[in-house]
Formats: structure tokens, sequence, C-alpha cells
């Protein structure tokens, strides 16, 4: 009888990966339970959420990005804000880790399931790894790199799961604690110096930072651009752009206005030059005719 069966050979990594699967099903079904059996209070998740983001002045300038984009800037709460609202939202898994690294590209994704809601969202970012000149960044960049994408997937996942409501009062009590009382002037003037001051880590000049305000002078920059200096920064240390990214319509643009100031004072010293070529004749006739009347 067993000559009419066929017999297929199980390796032993197939083994494995079907355990692995069962502890990690066992492992999800444990806190699925877990949530439902002790559900979340929503009210005090915010006020705890409020309460970690305000802390102190330097997690609130933590809670918040910014992005000059088009002459305008795309502000909302940096990934350090949806870890504060994880730890106190609580039944939750959330991760984000690099799934592939090809020539060119470092691809990362990050996941967040809400065990008590059963909702669950993942986001992959794709980032360059190749530099200006086309070589490929050495694998101390790839991992700085690759550490900037999992914060940038993660922040994404987060904010997908957890209502917009929620995050947006988080965020303006922590944005709120940024400007502060700035009635005083003397406060005004430190904070907006300290807010300049810390770009020259990037090697940023004040001329710039009062540029990527779309302001004039220094002078103008206010509470409101205070805020946006230090979501810029956040933006900078966190790896959601780079320097030449932020810098360049800046840069190119002031060249091109140096480049159009130096084409004009070129053109205006051309037609001086001419004058002086017409006249070189006229000085090599006039010793001729006095040696003829001699």
């Amino acid at each position: 009888m067993l000559e009419d069966y066929e017999f297929l050979e199980v390796e032993p990594s197939q083994i494995a990966i079907t355990q692995a699967d069962a502890v990690e099903k066992a492992n999800v079904d444990s806190q699925v339970a877990t949530a439902k059996a002790y559900p979340r209070v929503l009210k005090r998740s915010i006020e705890n959420s409020i309460v970690m983001a305000t802390m102190d002045y330097e997690t609130a300038q933590s809670c918040g990005y910014a992005l000059p984009r088009g002459g305008k800037p795309i502000t909302g709460p940096s990934v350090h804000l949806a870890k504060i609202i994880v730890s106190n939202f609580g039944n939750m898994r959330t991760e984000a880790k690099v799934v592939q690294i090809t020539d060119k590209q470092i691809i990362s994704r990050g996941t967040c399931w809400d065990l008590e809601n059963n909702v669950a969202s993942a986001f992959e970012v794709r980032r360059s790894i190749v530099g200006k000149g086309g070589q490929r960044f050495s694998d101390d960049m790839i991992t700085v790199t690759g550490n900037a994408a999992n914060s940038i997937a993660y922040r994404n996942a987060v904010f997908a799961v957890i209502p917009k409501a929620i995050t947006d009062k988080v965020y303006k009590a922590a944005q709120g604690m940024i400007t502060g009382d700035l009635s005083d002037e003397a406060k005004m003037i430190k904070r907006r110096k300290a807010a300049i001051d810390a770009f020259s880590e990037y090697a940023i000049t004040e001329e710039e930072v009062v540029k990527l305000c779309g302001k004039q002078t220094v002078s103008q920059i206010k509470g409101q651009e205070i805020a946006l200096l230090i979501g810029i920064f956040n933006s900078l240390r966190d790896g959601d752009t780079t320097v030449d990214d932020l810098m360049k319509p800046i840069r190119q643009s002031r060249e091109a206005k140096m480049s159009r100031v130096a084409e004009a004072a070129n053109a205006s010293t051309q037609p001086k030059a001419e004058p002086k070529e017409e006249s070189k004749p006229e000085a090599k006739q006039q010793p001729k005719e006095e040696a003829s009347k001699q």
C-alpha cells in the first residue's frame, strides 16, 4: 500500500519557518487579547502625550519639522512626536527597517498596527545613496541614510494610523511652548539669535537663514518664523532633507544674480574701449604730417 504514495522530503529550513510563523502568530494573538482586555483611555493618552511633549523646551523643539517647498514651508509633526504619542497611546505595534539596498537606492519600510482597533498601515521610503559625482556612498553614509529613511517611514506609518485630531492637538501644544511668551523684546532677540546660530553647524550663513524665512532683515523674524526655523533645523538633523536640497534655490538664485551683475558690468566697459581703438591711428598719422612739413 505504501508503494502507491509519493513521499516528499521536507527541508529543515521549512520546518523552522513554519515554527517561527506559529510563534509569531501566538505573540500577535496574545497582544490582541491583551489590547482588548485593557483598552486605552483616549483622554488620558492625549493628556499624557501633551505633558511629555512639553516637558521642556528641547523636547518641544524636536516635535516638529519644516521643509521649504516652492517658496512655501511644509510643516508638520516629526518622528519624535510620533514616538511620544505611540508610547502613550498604547496597544500598538510599530517598527521601521531597511528592506532593500540597490546600487542607487536604499528602501525602508515603516509599519504601524493598532491592535485594539485592528487598523494597520505600512509605508516605504526610498533614499538615494549616490553622490553628485555618481559615486556610491560609503558604508557609514549608507547606514546614516538608512536611519534617516527609517525615521521618515516610521513617522508616515504612525500618523496614518493615529487620528489627525489627536496628532494636531499634541503638535500645537508643543509649538505653543516653542514660541512661548515673546512679548518681551529681550526674549525675542535671545530666541531669534539661538535659532539663527544653530544653522552655523551646517555652514548656513545668517543672510541665508533670513531668506529661508522669506524675510529681508533679521529684525523681521518674529515668533512664527522662529518656529519655522526650528522645524527646518530639525529636518536637517533628522535627515528629512539635506543642506544641498534646502539651500539650492537660494544659492542658485544668488549666483544667478551675481552672474547678471557681472555681465552688466562687462557690458558697460565695452563702449569705453572702442574710442581708444579709434584714437590710436590718429596718433600714428600725426608724426607723418609733421615730418612732411619739415
